[in-house]
């Protein structure tokens, strides 16, 4: 039998309690810990009572009372940069947690989110906003949905506009590259399961599983045919 996934969060500001909210909705047994009276308040109005826990989150007793030693997954969402930093260095080189996530609050800081400062995964809110920004520019009318595997695989959507070089082919014969799977057909709000045989039409929204270079390929598949 699998070991349910424990998930403790460290800080229960806005983001702290919101991924909880998703954490449970998602079935995954959670504790957040935090010290603060304005937002102990707010927690027990949001989230059942035995999920929280009462401790200062810089104290290594606090950390170890709230479960750190038998999470899978700590997320240190603390408003300090330096709270953050020091939280992930107790669970992962005193606590020996799997895997730690920690949110960098300010930008400039970014560089000290580091392995070799027990953090796996840093959240930098700045650095994410610039990518989409920029894949979003460079992609032009491909929108991005969801990142996958560290941001090596992406979940993208593409219209097909009127006049593109794909309408009336069927999948088999669009010679898709390799790292790009169709997984969606979205056409006139109904959900079409994709098979090689299904032909495309104008106006089709196509989600896709693929890589960066899949992805501009799949744009230029798409593309409107150019007027002589």
């Amino acid at each position: 039998m699998t070991r349910e996934m424990f998930v403790l969060i460290i800080g229960g500001g806005r983001l702290g309690s919101q991924l909880a909210l998703d954490m449970l909705e998602q079935g995954y047994k959670i504790r957040i810990l935090d010290h603060r009276p304005a937002v102990l308040e707010r927690l027990h109005g949001m989230l059942p009572t035995e999920v929280i826990v009462v401790g200062d989150p810089t104290q290594p007793q606090a950390l170890a009372e709230a479960g750190i030693n038998t999470a899978n997954v700590v997320a240190v969402v603390m408003p300090k940069d330096s709270q953050n930093l020091a939280i992930a260095s107790f669970a992962r080189f005193q606590f020996k947690a799997p895997r730690v996530i920690a949110r960098v609050n300010e930008p400039r800081n970014a560089w000290l989110f580091t392995p070799e400062m027990g953090v796996d995964v840093a959240v930098n809110q700045a650095d994410i906003l610039g990518n989409l920004i920029q894949e979003e520019m460079s992609m032009g009318d491909m929108m991005t949905l969801l990142k996958l595997h560290r941001g090596d695989y992406s979940v993208v959507e593409e219209k097909i506009p009127e006049g593109a070089w794909a309408i009336g082919m069927e999948i088999r014969e669009l010679d898709l590259p390799e790292n790009c799977v169709i997984a969606a057909i979205i056409r006139k709000g109904k959900i079409v399961v994709p098979h090689g045989f299904s032909v495309l039409e104008a106006g089709d929204e196509v989600l896709a599983v693929t890589d960066h270079k899949g992805a501009q390929q799949l744009e230029l598949l798409f593309a409107p045919l150019k007027q002589d």
